[in-house]
């Protein structure tokens, strides 16, 4: 799964850098991301390069890149 986290990453951020902000469902959606686990992985690795910008509440979070 972690080999796979990138690519994934690489998704998420086409997708923000396409039409964000986003809600994690949008987003899941546009980046063609299979599992919400695959998701918020690639969230936490894009959270850790410090690229992306976390709105919304906390049950409704937005995202989009920095």
């Amino acid at each position: 799964m972690f080999e796979n986290a990138g690519e994934v990453a690489g998704l998420v951020w086409n997708a923000l850098n396409e039409s964000a902000p986003l809600s994690a469902k949008d987003l899941k959606k546009a980046a063609k991301v299979k599992t919400d686990k695959e998701l918020y992985l690639a969230l936490g690795w894009l959270l850790r390069e410090d690229k992306l910008v976390v709105a919304g509440t906390e049950k409704e979070p937005v995202f989009s890149l920095k």
